[in-house]
């Protein structure tokens, strides 16, 4: 296994040195920002995905029929490891907004071989990005109160209701939304999971602007939109076990918040991030003891989730029921990020306040507005409170005191 490892790792090597543009490195936000812009990728990063897209890499663990390249964990580890050693970034799972992390998975275990087939290659290659229609104005924690209705006509299914914080629905050409196809049965037995096309008369979103400036969700209304019957994912009316185990990848996809190095602005890692702002002594210490210790104590912290997420992942191997280990996770993850921000900002100290001008770099800033919006992890993708409710009940076995069923 190791000089298998060994002989992959200089497979990737060899692959990148002669793939990856410089013009590239250490650019992720910059790659991002252009994506969406009147223009388009840059020629370089167009060239990148492209690459990145047939090599498989985009998705590197789905099978190659679906666009991925049927690599192991742990030789998709190696792949992202020497990629971040060279300053490489795959923008795929960005492009493709909910696609990668949630939607594809999901597909990949419930969708049907034709489903799969037309879905996730272009997932995969990041020309097709997927929002997500699942919270509404009076269904948010509690999800399974939506009232979308999709109406069986036939050949097709008519939806109308709203949607809201639909992420990127603005940008994405699919969504996947939950949707009440029997208003007759308990509220968690009539709901569906439709794939809808988002370029359609009946489909219409509004941004939703942000503290931090930006506008990542929208307001998503559906008036007559149309789906197609074939569309449907999973079985009729059981859209909540489908629903359950795509927020389990969610949650799986928002835990990498914990890498023990902990990332900060300008790429710099927290400890030099600490250096460069607060100084040292003679002996290379951090200058102020205080922050020294606290610094350690969330590296420990980082550290320990990563070890936790890498233990959970590898039992959950080939397992497809919904598990509560990625509550676990999505709090735990939520901890170390929002602690990583406040050292940052309290590191920088003067340079950590800055909105705009140029006393402050773009890191600088974009460090502020990341601070801000990293509030938000308390309540997307399942709030703090509801993630504690579910590790309550289904690995503490406490008693049930919020809802049945």
């Amino acid at each position: 296994m190791a000089e298998d490892l060994t002989s992959f790792r200089s497979q990737v090597q060899s692959w990148l040195s002669e793939h990856f543009p410089a013009s590239l490195k250490a650019n992720a936000a910059g790659i991002m920002e252009s994506a969406f812009s009147e223009n388009g990728l840059s020629s370089d990063a167009e060239q990148w995905r492209q690459d990145l897209a047939e090599a498989g890499y985009g998705a590197p663990t789905w099978p190659r029929e679906y666009g991925g390249a049927g690599l192991s964990d742990r030789d998709a580890a190696v792949l992202s490891s020497e990629m971040a050693k060279v300053g490489a970034f795959n923008p795929i799972p960005g492009l493709a907004g909910m696609g990668v992390t949630m939607v594809g998975p999901t597909v990949l275990e419930y969708g049907t071989e034709e489903q799969k087939l037309r879905h996730l290659p272009g997932i995969a290659s990041g020309q097709v990005r997927w929002c997500l229609g699942l919270s509404e104005p009076n269904a948010g924690s509690d999800l399974a109160s939506l009232t979308t209705k999709a109406q069986d006509d036939g050949d097709s299914w008519t939806v109308n209701g709203q949607k809201i914080w639909t992420s990127g629905a603005d940008r994405s050409q699919w969504c996947g939304a939950l949707v009440r196809t029997d208003a007759s049965a308990k509220k968690r037995d009539g709901i569906s999971f439709l794939m809808l096309k988002m370029d359609q008369e009946g489909v219409r979103t509004k941004p939703i602007k942000l503290i931090g400036g930006a506008s990542p969700f929208c307001e998503t209304f559906f008036d007559d939109a149309r789906g197609e019957k074939d569309d449907l994912l999973g079985p009729l009316n059981d859209g909540w076990s489908v629903v359950k185990r795509l927020l389990q990848h969610e949650r799986q996809s928002q835990t990498g918040a914990g890498a023990p190095s902990g990332g900060s602005g300008g790429g710099l890692s927290l400890q030099d991030a600490a250096k460069k702002y607060v100084g040292t002594n003679a002996d290379g210490e951090l200058s102020d003891a205080d922050l020294r210790a606290r610094l350690t104590s969330h590296l420990m912290a980082a550290r320990a989730h990563a070890m936790t997420g890498s233990r959970i992942r590898a039992e959950a191997k080939g397992k497809v029921e919904v598990s509560a280990a990625a509550s676990i996770l999505k709090n735990s993850a939520t901890l170390v990020a929002q602690a990583r921000s406040e050292l940052t900002i309290e590191m920088m100290g003067n340079q950590g306040l800055g909105w705009e001008g140029d006393d402050f770099t773009a890191e600088e800033l974009a460090t502020v507005r990341g601070w801000l919006s990293g509030k938000a992890m308390s309540i997307y993708g399942g709030s703090f409170e509801v993630q504690k409710n579910i590790i309550s009940k289904n690995i503490l076995g406490l008693p049930e005191t919020t809802q049945k069923g």
